[in-house]
C-alpha cells in the first residue's frame, strides 16, 4: 500500500512538471569531511604591518585566521647558507563563493621590504572554496640581502574579488628550515631532463583512503589506488620521492549516479601536486560529464638541488627529497547532475621511476625540517600510513622495546636471585654433610 502511494505521488509530480530523482526516496546530501588540522600547533596572530609582528620559528606550524588583507610575521634567520620556507594553507568555509581571481600569496622579505629573490609564491582558486596553499622562501646562500643572518618578515595576502567571501578564514603557517651545504654546490638550474607522459601501472587497484589535508594524508608508492570522492570534496596523498627520482599521476573517476539525462562540470576532476614544503607544483583539470573523466600530470623533473635556481616553477618546487603531496578534487558542481549522498569511484595510478641518488652535502641532518626520504619513510609509504598513524606506529614500537626490556631485565634479576638461593643452599647442604 505504501509502495502504491509513493508510486502514484511521483507520477503526479512528473505530471505537474517537478524534477523526480532516479530512486524514489534519494539520500540527504553527505557532508563532505573537514581538514584535519595540524596537531599542536601554536596559536598566533599575525598584523597588518611590520609594527608588532608576531615572530615565528622553523620547526613549528601555527594557526591564525586570515581576512582579505594581509598578515605579517615576523622571522630571526641566521647567516648559515640554510633555505627557509614558509607556507601557508588558507581553508574556506563550506559553500564559501570564491572565483579565479581569488587567492592567496606567501613573501619573504628584508626589512627594508625588499622581496627575496624567489622568495614568493602564490595560489588562486577555481570554483570551489577548497584548501589552497602557497609558499615563500629565503635563500640563504644565492642573494646578497638576504643571505645576512637578522629579521625578516613573512607577508601573507589574501585577495577576494566584490561578491566573493569576506569572512575570516582558518590558516595554518608552517615554518621549516632546509639546512646549508658546503661550499662548491651546484648554484645552476640543469638544462635537460627526462620529462614527457609517464607510463602509469595498470594493476588491480589497492584500497587506500585518502586525507583531509596535508596533516593526514595518506601515505602511497608505485601503483593504482581506489578511492572515492564526493562533490566538492579534495583527499590527499603523499609520496616520498628521493634524489634523483620522478613521480607521475594519474587519477580517473568512474560512472556516478545519474539525476539527470545530461550534465558536465568542466572542472570535474582536479589534481594537484606540491612539494614537501607545500609549494604548488604542477596542476591539471579535465570536465567530468558523470560517466567517466581522466587526466594525466605531465612526469615531474628528476628531484635536485640545483632546480631551485631554475625560472620554471614546475621545476624550481621540485628540489627537495621528501614527502609530496597529491590532492584529488571533484568540482563541486557535479552535485547538480548526480545522487551527492553517494561517493564516486577513484582510482588514482601513481608511478615513481628513477633509483634513489645520493643528496648533497648538507651541514646537517635535513629531517628535523621535513626534509630527505629514510627508512621509516619508506616503510610508512609501503604500509600507506598518514603521518599521526605513522608516529602512533614508531610510539607504540618504542613501547614494546621498553616493556621487552624491562621484561628481559626483570626475568634476569629473577633468574640472578634464584641462583643465589640455589647456591646458598648448596653451601648449607655441605656444611651439614661435613
Amino acid at each position: 500500500m505504501r509502495r502504491t502511494a509513493l508510486l502514484g505521488a511521483a507520477a503526479l509530480a512528473a505530471a505537474a512538471g517537478a524534477p523526480v530523482a532516479a530512486h524514489a526516496e534519494e539520500a540527504a546530501p553527505r557532508p563532505v569531511p573537514t581538514y584535519r588540522a595540524a596537531e599542536g600547533a601554536r596559536v598566533v596572530e599575525g598584523k597588518p604591518s611590520t609594527a608588532d609582528a608576531p615572530l615565528v620559528e622553523a620547526g613549528h606550524t601555527y594557526a591564525d585566521t586570515l581576512a582579505p588583507g594581509e598578515r605579517v610575521y615576523r622571522l630571526v634567520l641566521e647567516q648559515d647558507r640554510s633555505d627557509v620556507y614558509v607556507s601557508a594553507v588558507a581553508r574556506p568555509g563550506p559553500g564559501a563563493k570564491v572565483g579565479y581571481s581569488d587567492g592567496i600569496a606567501v613573501e619573504v622579505m628584508t626589512t627594508a621590504g625588499r622581496t627575496c629573490p624567489g622568495g614568493s609564491g602564490r595560489a588562486s582558486f577555481g570554483y570551489d572554496p577548497v584548501p589552497i596553499s602557497a609558499a615563500g622562501v629565503r635563500r640563504g646562500a644565492e642573494d646578497h640581502d638576504c643571505a645576512p643572518g637578522g629579521v625578516y618578515y613573512a607577508k601573507v595576502t589574501r585577495t577576494a574579488a566584490k561578491g566573493s567571501d569576506q569572512s575570516p578564514w582558518p590558516l595554518e603557517l608552517r615554518v621549516q628550515r632546509e639546512p646549508g651545504t658546503g661550499a662548491g654546490g651546484p648554484t645552476a638550474a640543469p638544462s635537460a631532463w627526462p620529462s614527457g607522459t609517464p607510463v602509469l601501472p595498470g594493476s588491480e587497484p589497492v584500497p587506500r583512503t585518502g586525507g583531509t589535508g596535508f596533516n593526514d594524508a595518506r601515505a602511497l608508492t608505485s601503483g593504482v589506488w581506489r578511492d572515492e570522492l564526493l562533490p566538492g570534496q579534495t583527499r590527499y596523498y603523499r609520496v616520498p620521492l628521493d634524489w634523483g627520482q620522478q613521480l607521475g599521476v594519474g587519477a580517473e573517476l568512474a560512472a556516478a549516479r545519474m539525476t539527470k539525462s545530461y550534465g558536465s562540470a568542466s572542472n570535474g576532476l582536479t589534481v594537484a601536486l606540491y612539494s614537501p614544503y607545500r609549494a604548488p607544483v604542477s596542476d591539471e583539470s579535465a570536465p567530468y560529464d558523470g560517466k567517466q573523466a581522466g587526466l594525466t600530470l605531465e612526469k615531474t623533473p628528476p628531484v635536485a638541488y640545483e632546480n631551485r635556481f631554475s625560472g620554471d616553477r614546475d621545476v624550481e618546487a621540485v628540489a627537495t627529497a621528501g614527502w609530496y603531496y597529491i590532492g584529488v578534487t571533484m568540482g563541486g558542481k557535479v552535485a547538480e547532475f548526480t545522487q551527492d549522498a553517494a561517493p564516486v569511484p577513484l582510482t588514482l595510478r601513481t608511478d615513481v621511476s628513477g633509483s634513489p641518488g645520493k643528496g648533497p652535502a648538507y651541514r646537517e641532518d635535513p629531517a628535523a625540517g621535513g626534509f630527505g626520504v629514510g627508512t621509516a619513510d619508506r616503510a610508512a609509504a609501503r604500509d600507506g600510513l598518514t603521518a599521526p598513524e605513522a608516529s602512533e606506529d614508531a610510539a607504540n614500537r618504542s613501547s614494546m622495546r621498553l616493556v621487552a626490556g624491562a621484561g628481559f631485565g626483570t626475568g634476569t634479576l629473577l633468574l640472578l636471585v634464584l641462583g643465589g638461593w640455589v647456591l646458598l643452599a648448596r653451601r648449607g647442604r655441605g656444611a651439614t654433610a661435613g
